[in-house]
């Protein structure tokens, strides 16, 4: 990576706590890659783990860098082999970059690919004026989708993988922690039909937002018997199925004794380490399915995603911060906090 050329770009340049905002040269585009002109990209929980550079950051994160890997923008150009995108189109992408010819990648399942890379992660991201992808990962946006929406298609479609990932229709749903995604996962579940959804959330903005997206009874676990709560609620039976989007080990089991007996659960927050849990009363004796969400499935997610914007899923509440990328430290000190719901980045130039 550059450091004397042409565009602004927010990257991890040595191993350590923060960011910098430098500037690098602008990527070149080679055979089956299109480069965009990043206009909006979203701050993902991973880029905190970055910026604070954590244990899991320390272990994975190899600088120089650039971050992000939800964005939205207009194709800047496309290089040979590109068929069927021109510059102009205004697009998002699948920022899981997969190889396409392992086992998962050749069963249909390349979301689960082995030999997996992300944007903003292992490769250059999308705080930056410029992205470059392969075409194959490019997604073109229905006008009818507002450029803030269309900037976190990306964790958006993890909710609607998450949600989808068991039948909701007349079913009754717990979602432990309402996060970005877990407050999309509240209202892709109503849109499907769930008659009832309770939520445990400790960031108090974040349970409002969990009211304003569709959840029935929301919760600040630390207050408040949450399970106690739902089993009442349900005539002592527990919810259909649990989504749960934390990761928090309390979390985790506090939802498993929320389920009722023949339930399910869909697991998409990744736990810090290792987690004890009642496996043989909560999970073996009351014959729980259990299924683990790996980002999006590519691209039946992304249809289904688009599908449900156009047929009126509105998410725009969760955007709740927008803030040019040179206040990117105000918005990861946000982030940090809880203190809000999506935060996303505008990009200069664009």
């Amino acid at each position: 990576m550059g450091t004397g050329g042409g565009m602004a770009a927010l990257a991890k340049l040595h191993p350590g706590p923060g960011l910098r905002l430098t500037r690098v040269e602008v990527p070149g585009v080679g055979p089956g890659q299109v480069r965009a002109r990043v206009q909006l990209a979203g701050i993902c929980g991973t880029d905190g783990h970055i910026y604070a550079w954590d244990r899991w950051a320390a272990s994975r994160i190899r600088p120089p860098v650039v971050l992000g890997h939800e964005w939205m923008g207009l194709v800047d150009a496309v290089g040979p082999g590109v068929e069927g995108i021109e510059p102009g189109d205004r697009v998002t992408a699948e920022m899981h970059f997969y190889c396409g010819q392992c086992r998962a990648c050749r069963a249909g399942q390349p979301h689960l690919c082995r030999h997996l890379r992300i944007g903003g992660v292992d490769t250059d991201g999308a705080f930056a004026q410029y992205v470059v992808v392969p075409a194959r990962n490019v997604w073109r946006l229905d006008p009818s989708i507002p450029d803030e929406v269309a900037a976190i298609m990306d964790p958006l479609g993890n909710a609607v993988h998450t949600a989808l990932a068991f039948p909701l229709s007349g079913a009754t749903v717990a979602v432990t922690g309402a996060g970005p995604i877990g407050l999309a996962a509240i209202a892709v579940a109503r849109r499907a039909g769930a008659t009832a959804i309770f939520v445990t959330e400790t960031s108090a903005p974040r349970r409002r937002l969990a009211a304003l997206m569709g959840a029935d009874r929301v919760m600040d676990p630390r207050d408040v018997d949450a399970v106690a709560v739902v089993l009442e609620a349900t005539g002592g039976e527990g919810v259909d199925v649990l989504l749960e989007m934390s990761g928090h080990p309390d979390a985790i089991r506090q939802g498993l004794r929320m389920v009722r007996p023949g339930g399910a659960v869909a697991q998409l927050g990744l736990p810090p380490g290792e987690v004890t849990l009642e496996l043989g009363e909560q999970v073996v004796m009351k014959g729980l399915t259990l299924k683990g969400i790996h980002g999006r499935e590519i691209f039946r997610t992304w249809m289904q995603t688009s599908e449900l914007l156009r047929g009126g899923l509105d998410v725009r509440p969760i955007v709740t911060h927008r803030l040019p990328l040179e206040a990117y430290e105000e918005a990861f000190e946000l982030l940090a906090s809880g203190q809000c719901g999506k935060i996303v980045l505008e990009i200069p130039g664009s």
